[in-house]
């Protein structure tokens, strides 16, 4: 509804009144009634003004009625000068003098009347639809994975230090000198000195022995602990 109505105002409010031939001429043989109307550019709502001496009428006709002057069937008759037609509908209209002869001398015209002007009306311009927000979906946290603690490596063991193995060295028999006693001096010879018994073999191999067994057990401890 709103629509139409303003289209209707904008066709009031361009609607103009057109004074047939002017304005330098008229309805009247001297004036080039084609080129005029041929110039203009009617529309709805529009009126047509012809102004005429007693001499000259108008008369609305039919196309075919117009090409060949004919005044015999009009459809309207306007004889009262100024004579003011309204353009209340669209469509081509045709306008003769009924006077003999007029209208062969170029007193007629011929016209389209249009439904609106031609630069189109503005349509309201209806607001951009914005298009809804796309709803945020937040980043979705991984689970925090469980940090692990590195499984310390249990420490190593330090071997002990290898038990030192007592070098015992073998006793060597150690010989006492006993001193002889000092000659007397009534003795004339001096007896010779008595040194102490030498061990016996058996005895001292029997350390040997010992000792070099207790070294073997040594070394073989010190590789042992090694390995």
């Amino acid at each position: 509804m709103s629509l139409a109505v303003t289209a209707l105002l904008i066709q009031l409010g361009m609607a103009a009144n057109y004074t047939v031939g002017g304005p330098n001429g008229g309805w009247d043989t001297s004036s080039n009634l084609q080129t005029w109307a041929s110039a203009q550019t009617f529309i709805v709502g529009d009126n047509l003004i012809f102004q005429f001496t007693p001499n000259h009428d108008v008369l609305e006709v039919s196309k075919a009625d117009y090409d060949s002057c004919s005044t015999s069937n009009p459809t309207q008759t306007y004889s009262s000068s100024p004579a003011v037609i309204p353009l209340s509908s669209p469509g081509k209209r045709c306008f003769i003098c009924g006077m003999a002869g007029h209208c062969s001398q170029g007193m007629k015209i011929e016209l389209d009347t249009l439904a609106s002007s031609s630069p189109p009306s503005a349509s309201p311009s209806s607001p951009p639809t914005s298009s809804p927000a796309s709803p945020v979906t937040p980043p979705t946290s991984s689970p925090a994975s469980p940090v692990t603690a590195p499984t310390s490596s249990p420490p190593l063991e330090t071997p002990p230090p290898p038990k030192s193995t007592p070098t015992i060295s073998p006793s060597s028999p150690s010989t006492t000198p006993t001193s002889s006693p000092a000659p007397s001096s009534d003795v004339p010879s001096a007896e010779p000195p008595t040194s102490s018994p030498r061990p016996s073999p058996s005895s001292a191999h029997k350390g040997s022995f010992e000792g070099s067994l207790i070294m073997g057990l040594g070394l073989m401890m010190t590789i042992l602990l090694a390995l």
